[in-house]
């Protein structure tokens, strides 16, 4: 999890989480810091908790209290990648080397 930055309203219980995912397009480092243009849209969605393909929200209360884990993948990010079960590849690994063979025998 990239989270760097949490924002508390003092006086008032956390109801809403606010997510956002910062993709500044670079890398970043000592020579090439963050600045202002990079973080001009999570200031403009902050502002109102507005959704969008980088933004999203949960309710503070769907948060585990024991470990507060904020780890929460997001949900506008696409279709999920399925990926195969590792007996399948397994059984694409014999499929192939079986053909190999038949193919070296030749």
């Amino acid at each position: 999890m990239k989270t760097v930055v949490l924002f508390f309203e003092k006086g008032a219980p956390t109801r809403k989480i606010l997510f956002y995912q910062l993709d500044p397009g670079r890398n970043l480092g000592k020579t090439n810091p963050l600045n202002d243009e990079d973080l001009a849209e999570f200031v403009k969605l902050q502002r109102t908790f507005a959704d969008s393909p980088k933004s999203w929200s949960v309710d503070a209360k769907s948060i585990d209290p024991t470990t507060f884990d904020l780890s929460v993948k997001n949900p506008n990010g696409g279709e999920e990648i399925v990926h195969r079960t590792p007996k399948k590849i397994m059984d694409e690994i014999t499929a192939l080397d079986a053909e190999s063979a038949e193919v070296l025998e030749i």
